[in-house]
């Protein structure tokens, strides 16, 4: 009986690659609050783009009347305007609201 020998095995490339360290968070005293303001525009950014569109496929679908639409349009116009306008009194650029989830990619 002629015998069977396995081949040696290799080692399997690795299936995810390392992450590199994401930027540390930096706790500085003098800008906490710039940085806090930053967090909360960012947050409320999201969720207004989740709520336009959200609005959209209700509009799409056939499902809010004419009037709907119209209070669901000025309302989401309005609250883009509050946070330009906060933006611009903190001094924050609309860019830097949207942060970096690493490997994620963008937020917004």
């Amino acid at each position: 009986m002629i015998g069977w020998q396995e081949p040696p095995l290799r080692e399997a490339p690795p299936l995810v690659q390392p992450l590199e360290p994401l930027a540390r968070i930096a706790l500085d005293p003098a800008t906490i609050e710039q940085d806090l303001a930053r967090l909360v525009l960012t947050l409320v950014e999201l969720v207004r783009r989740l709520m336009e569109g959200q609005a959209l496929r209700r509009l799409e679908a056939g499902t809010v009347t004419a009037e709907e639409a119209e209070r669901l349009g000025l309302g989401l116009m309005q609250l883009r305007g509050a946070v330009e306008t906060l933006c611009d009194r903190l001094g924050i650029r609309p860019e830097e609201l949207n942060l970096d989830l690493g490997p994620l990619g963008r937020l917004l």
